[in-house]
């Protein structure tokens, strides 16, 4: 099993699998517009811009379960990413990332992935989960882990 035999709701509405994604190095975020982090916002696009040509791929999942911030509808969430950060990455629907009704991609990414002392919940907005160009989760990044820290790795997996 990899990501790859997943698929979400694009924020547009389509379906998507991740299998679209093969080949690339993932590196899927779950996001918010009313969090303190928001602003890695801008340092994700710039890791997108400066390495998409180079096989990266930055997957925003937006999700209210932390504060209530992320309260918008679809259009709402991507009108704000655009506008406020030019964020042309792709973005996805709404999920929950955490729980019964979490996404089964988040299930999946942090069973593979862990937290600190083993945890598997995601503790707030923007943690992100590094994917390889074979499918595999590589590593997990804390909300508190700048964008532009992950370089390194990024590029290590980009090789």
């Amino acid at each position: 099993m990899s990501v790859y035999d997943f698929s979400a709701r694009t924020i547009r509405g389509e379906e998507r699998s991740m299998s679209d994604y093969r080949g690339k190095v993932l590196l899927i975020v779950n996001t918010a517009s009313e969090c303190g982090f928001t602003p890695q916002y801008k340092g994700l696009q710039e890791l997108y811009e400066k390495y998409r040509d180079a096989g990266l791929e930055i997957l925003g999942f937006p999700c209210n379960q932390f504060g209530g911030q992320e309260p918008g509808d679809e259009a709402a969430i991507a009108g704000f990413c655009e506008t406020n950060f030019g964020v042309t990455f792709p973005l996805f629907a709404k999920v929950d990332v955490n729980g019964d009704d979490a996404h089964p991609l988040f299930k999946y990414l942090t069973k593979q992935a862990p937290g600190i002392l083993g945890t598997r919940s995601i503790k707030w907005n923007f943690t992100k989960f590094l994917v390889d160009r074979e499918g595999n989760v590589v590593t997990r990044f804390a909300s508190t882990d700048k964008p532009e820290d992950l370089e390194r790795d990024i590029q290590k997996y980009l090789g």
